[in-house]
C-alpha cells in the first residue's frame, strides 16, 4: 500500500500556493479588503439594515477572486475537461481542501461562502447527469459564467432531516392550452435566493408522505409570480443568505423539472458524497490551523516567566486534537481514494457509511479544535482579533446541515447492522 499523496497533486499544491501569493493576497491587501477578514469581518460583510444580507462590495470581491482563479485555470479544477476543468479526483480535492483550509482565513478559501480558488460546482454536474440537451445548453454555460445561479429548495419549515414528508406539492394544470404544474408550499434555508435566477424546488407530485418516490425537482425561475421571499433568517455566523420562501400558485410549463419526475430525491443525493468528503477535508484543515496556531502561541506566551507550552495541561489537549486530526485526515484520504475507484452507485452502496464517518467526525473535530484554541489563547482567543470564534461559528453549522450528525450516524448504523447497503441480507431475517 502506498500512502503518499500522488506527485501530480502535491506538485499542484505548490502551483496553487504560488498563485495565491502572486494574485490573491495582493487583491486581499488592496483597498482595505482586509476588513473582510480581520476583527471587523462580520460587520464588514453584513448589511445589517438590509435583512442581514451580504454586503454588495463583499460579494463583488469574491467575484473578483473567482475570475482570477478561473483565468488561471484553477476554479474549475474538479470539473470534467469538457467544461474547462482538469478532471480533479476526489482524493485530489480532499487534499486541496485540507491544504487551503489549513492556511487560515483568507480570500483564497472563504469558509462562510464556501468560495475557493478551487471551486465546487454541484449544479453543473446535476445538469450534466440529469438534464435534457436543452437544459444542458441553457444552464451549464450560465452556471459557469455566473449568468445563471440556481438555489436549492429542499428543507421545509416543518420537515428537514426526512424530506419524504415534505408538504410542498405540485399538481398538473393546463393554462392557455399549455400543460404545466401548479406548485404550492414553502421552503426554509433556501440559500442564495438573493442572487438566484432559478430555484430547484422539490415538491411531491405523487404518492404519500414517507414515500421516497413521487418527489420532483422543479426548475423555477425566481421571477415567476407567486414566488416570495418571506424573511431572511439570521444565523450564528452572519451575514445570512438563507431565506424562508413561499410558493403560492406558482405555475411552470411541462418539462420544467430535472431528471425523472418520480425520482427527485435521487437528485438531492447526487452530489452528497463528494460534498461531504470535501467538507470533511476542509474541517480537518481548519482544525489543524487551530492546533498549529495554539502550539505557536503556547511556545511564545510566557506567564509566570515560562512558556505555556511547558505545562502538560496545555500540551495534552493539543496532543489529543493533533492525534485525532492525523487519524481523521488519513481516513478521509483513504475514503476519497476509494471513491475514485468506484462508480457513483457503488459509492452509495459500499462507501456511503465511510463518507458519513469522515464527515461527522471531522465536523465535530474542527469545533473542538476551535474551542480549544480559544481556551489556549485566553481572552485574546475569545476576541474577534483571532479567527477561532469565526471558525467555530462557521463549522458548527455542518453538524446540522447536509445531514446532521445524528443522520450521519444513522447512516453508519444502517450499514453496520445490515439495514441498508452492502451488508443488507438478500432476504430479511424471519
Amino acid at each position: 500500500m502506498d500512502f503518499r499523496i500522488p506527485k501530480d497533486v502535491s506538485d499542484y499544491l505548490h502551483v496553487l500556493d504560488d498563485f495565491i501569493e502572486k494574485e490573491i493576497k495582493p487583491l486581499q491587501a488592496r483597498d482595505d479588503n482586509e476588513r473582510f477578514f480581520d476583527h471587523r469581518r462580520e460587520h464588514a460583510r453584513t448589511d445589517w439594515d438590509n435583512q442581514g444580507l451580504p454586503r454588495h462590495d463583499w460579494e463583488v470581491l469574491l467575484g473578483e477572486m473567482r475570475k482570477l482563479a478561473d483565468k488561471a485555470g484553477h476554479l474549475r479544477y474538479a470539473l470534467p475537461k469538457e467544461y474547462g476543468g482538469k478532471d480533479g479526483t476526489n482524493l485530489a480535492m480532499a487534499v486541496i481542501r485540507d491544504h487551503l483550509a489549513a492556511k487560515g482565513l483568507g480570500l483564497h478559501n472563504d469558509l462562510q461562502n464556501e468560495t475557493s480558488v478551487v471551486g465546487n460546482f454541484p449544479t453543473v454536474l446535476m445538469f450534466r447527469d440529469f438534464g435534457t440537451d436543452e437544459q444542458k445548453k441553457k444552464f451549464i454555460p450560465g452556471s459557469l459564467d455566473g449568468s445563471v445561479r440556481v438555489a436549492f429548495g429542499l428543507t421545509e419549515p416543518d420537515h428537514g432531516s426526512d424530506a419524504t414528508w415534505m408538504e410542498t406539492t405540485a399538481k398538473r394544470e393546463k393554462r392557455d392550452g399549455v400543460d404545466g404544474w401548479l406548485i404550492n408550499g414553502s421552503k426554509m434555508w433556501n440559500t442564495g435566493m438573493h442572487v438566484a435566477t432559478h430555484d430547484f424546488v422539490f415538491a411531491r407530485t405523487s404518492g404519500k408522505g414517507g414515500d421516497a418516490l413521487g418527489i420532483t425537482c422543479f426548475i423555477v425561475p425566481v421571477e415567476t409570480p407567486g414566488v416570495k421571499i418571506e424573511e431572511y433568517l439570521w444565523t450564528f455566523n452572519m451575514p445570512t443568505d438563507h431565506p424562508r420562501v413561499s410558493f403560492t400558485n406558482v405555475w411552470v410549463p411541462e418539462g420544467s423539472y430535472l431528471g425523472d419526475p418520480e425520482r427527485g430525491l435521487e437528485l438531492a443525493q447526487h452530489f452528497v458524497h463528494e460534498n461531504r468528503i470535501r467538507q470533511a477535508a476542509s474541517g480537518v484543515g481548519a482544525a489543524q490551523y487551530c492546533i498549529d496556531e495554539s502550539v505557536a502561541y503556547a511556545k511564545k506566551r510566557k506567564p509566570f516567566g515560562k512558556p505555556l507550552a511547558s505545562n502538560q495541561a496545555i500540551q495534552f489537549p493539543l496532543i489529543e486534537a493533533h492525534t485525532e486530526c492525523e487519524m481523521i485526515r488519513n481516513f478521509i484520504y483513504k475514503t476519497a481514494w476509494e471513491m475514485d475507484q468506484m462508480s457513483k452507485p457503488d459509492v452509495a452502496r459500499y462507501l456511503s457509511d465511510k463518507v458519513s464517518m469522515c464527515n461527522y467526525r471531522a465536523n465535530r473535530l474542527v469545533c473542538q479544535a476551535a474551542d480549544l484554541a480559544i481556551q489556549v489563547h485566553g481572552a485574546i482567543g475569545y476576541s474577534r482579533h483571532k479567527p477561532f470564534e469565526h471558525i467555530y461559528r462557521h463549522h458548527r453549522r455542518y453538524r446540522i446541515t447536509e445531514g446532521s450528525e445524528e443522520i450521519q450516524m444513522r447512516k453508519v448504523g444502517g450499514h453496520l447492522f445490515g439495514y441498508i447497503g452492502a451488508n443488507r441480507p438478500a432476504k430479511a431475517a424471519e
